[in-house]
This record gives structure tokens, sequence and C-alpha cells, in this order.
């Protein structure tokens, strides 16, 4: 960005912090808004487009090469009338991030002069051709095109502190997703009767980025395929630079049959775990010593001052009419040595204990 571009922008900025400053209020004897003859003119020469950063974005998918790195890795179309598969799979991601929901929204930005221009496009796939080409994906090929996205993604990390590359840490995670289509191919129903999918996402917590995501059919479990999709993740890190891999999930992937397999490799996890009876048989032996208050962290820091609670509506409706109602009074937090009888050796374990007053109205029933 050229000096001239920044003083534009510190001007405008400087003008609309003279019209936000509280102390130059207007006229407070008339509404504030008052425009009432407003024209609307077609500039000759001047342009506009509704999502102005898509040409930053394309040129930074061009300074990383990853145009041309899925263009050598990807090989879809035997030939090119005229578009490559770079052309399919950005036209197909930028399609979300100018809010499109729907393969059809490509339409409205192949129609769009000036959104062809920031691309440096004289045409777009329409989305009858980039269904076709969606359609010609195998899992391999969709594996392949992760693969690539990922190695490009390592050149952005060379580009990170050296602290940065401490650790990695990874979210894993599954989500229904669902759909109205008929026909959609691989589609089954969850468990609580949506029809869809139920795809696994890995991503990296440090910055917030998906490194892998891997579809299934909403029947699916969460934990399914997950150990192998977290080898494949792990190796891209240790690639990327990274010098330690912490793995998290909830109890759905507490897998005991890859625990030692992992710590052998220098890995940590911090898994979820269920509350199986001989666990809790064993969080209810240990002594009081054992256990300590535990104390959460605050959702939010106050910025200024604490602001007065509103008054609560639905516990007072509660209380009046003498429903039951559940409340957590305090927590406690113990530890203890646990081997799973998958694993050779013992790991950590830490329970929580909440401490729960049923009432009844105003009356404490327990």
């Amino acid at each position: 960005m050229n000096a001239t571009l920044h003083q534009k922008l510190a001007a405008s900025k400087r003008r609309i912090q003279r019209r936000l400053d509280p102390t130059k209020l207007p006229d407070c004897h008339r509404p504030v808004l008052t425009a009432s003859n407003i024209h609307y003119e077609i500039a000759g020469r001047t342009h506009g487009i509704a999502h102005g950063g898509i040409g930053a974005l394309h040129a930074l998918v061009r300074q990383l090469g990853l145009d041309d790195a899925i263009n050598q890795g990807l090989h879809l179309l035997k030939i090119h009338l005229p578009y490559s598969e770079s052309d399919h799979v950005l036209n197909i991601a930028y399609n979300p991030l100018c809010e499109g929901t729907h393969l059809e929204d490509i339409e409205l930005r192949r129609n769009d002069v000036h959104f062809l221009d920031a691309l440096g496009a004289q045409r777009l796939p329409d989305p009858t051709t980039a269904g076709d080409f969606c359609r010609r994906f195998t899992q391999a090929d969709i594996d392949a095109l992760q693969d690539i996205v990922n190695q490009v993604r390592q050149r952005v990390w060379k580009h990170q502190p050296e602290e940065f590359f401490a650790l990695a840490i990874l979210d894993t995670d599954g989500s229904l997703v669902g759909t109205t289509g008929q026909c959609k191919q691989g589609m089954d129903i969850a468990y609580n009767g949506t029809w869809g999918y139920h795809p696994l996402v890995v991503s990296l917590a440090n910055t917030g980025e998906v490194l892998w995501l891997h579809n299934r059919p909403g029947n699916r479990p969460s934990h399914e395929g997950a150990a192998a999709i977290l080898d494949r993740v792990i190796a891209v890190c240790r690639q990327g630079g990274f010098r330690r891999v912490l793995l998290r999930g909830d109890t759905d992937f507490s897998q005991s049959t890859h625990l030692d397999r992992w710590t052998d490799a220098g890995h940590f996890f911090v898994f979820g775990f269920d509350a199986t009876p001989n666990l809790k048989a064993l969080a209810e032996d240990l002594p009081a010593s054992a256990w300590r208050p535990l104390e959460r962290l605050p959702n939010y820091t106050v910025q200024t001052q604490q602001r007065q609670r509103p008054a609560n509506v639905k516990e007072a409706i509660v209380v009046q009419r003498g429903f039951d109602n559940q409340r957590l009074t305090s927590e406690d937090v113990a530890e203890f040595v646990y081997r799973p009888s998958a694993c050779r050796q013992a790991y950590r374990m830490v329970v929580v204990r909440k401490n729960l007053s049923l009432l009844k109205g105003e009356k404490v029933r327990c």
C-alpha cells in the first residue's frame, strides 16, 4: 500500500471520528435521520463491487502459488475449454466468501463485470459446469487437493516467528450438516432425524484454520476414522516446523488403542472420557483431601465497569410456579492415575465433581 493511500485512509478515519465525537452533538430538537432528497448516479469511469476484498485475496493466492500447485497436483480434466483445475476450485471457494450458499449463486458472480475484472478473468464457470467438475472427484482426489492446500499452508507458516512453532494444538470434532436434497450421494439419517452428513473436522487452534475435513454419512459416529486423520494432520504440522503437537477432543475421540502410540511418538493429548462405572468408583473412593475447588476463568474481561445484571425473568417464573429447578452450587476437581484396558501404560485422569441442588419453587429438595 503506497503512502498516498495510507493518507487517504487516515483522513477518512479522522472524519468519521469527528462525526462520532460524543462531545459534539448535533441539534437535539429534531431527529438525526434527516435525509430527504438523495440521488443515485452511475459513474462513468469509477467502478465498485460489493465484495471488494476478493481482488486482494486472489492476489494472495497468486503470490503463494496456490493456483499453480493445484494445476500441477490435481488432474481431473483431459482438456481445458478454457478452464483449468485451479479456475474451478477457486471459483467454488470464492463463492461462499462472497456470501454464496449454493452453487447456483456462482451465476451472480459470473454476471458481475466488475467482479470479473477484480479477478482478471474474461469469464467464470457457470453453476452447471461447476457441478460437473465436483462430480469428477473421487476420495483420492479430495485428499490430494487437501494435501496441496496444506503444502502451500506450510509456506505461510514459514513467515511466523520462532515461538509459533513451539506447540501445535489440534482440535477434533464432528458436526452434523443437514441437506434438503433427496439425491445427494453418501447422505444418511442421523440419530436426531437429520438427513445429511457428519463431517470430521481437524483444525489448528493456534490460528483457527481447518487442516483437514473428512466427510461421512450422517449416521456415522464422530470418532470413525479420526485416528488415521489425526496421524495425517500431525505429519503436516511436524513437516511445517512444529516441535510438539497437542491433540484435543471430546469423549468421542478418547481412542485408548492409539494413546500409547501417540505417547511413544512424543505427542500430547487431552481427551474427554466417558464416565464409566469403574471410573465413577475410582473417583468416589478418592479421599476428601484429593478434591479442591474448581475455579473457572471468566468468559470475558470487563473493559470499563461492571454493569448491573438485569432481572432473570425465566428464573422468576420457575420459582413462582414451583417447577423443579436444578442449579449448580459448586465444582470440585481431583486427579488420579488410570490405565485404560487397551493401554500398557497409565495416564493422568482429571475428574470434575459437580455439586447440584434441586429446588422446588423456593424450597430446596436435595
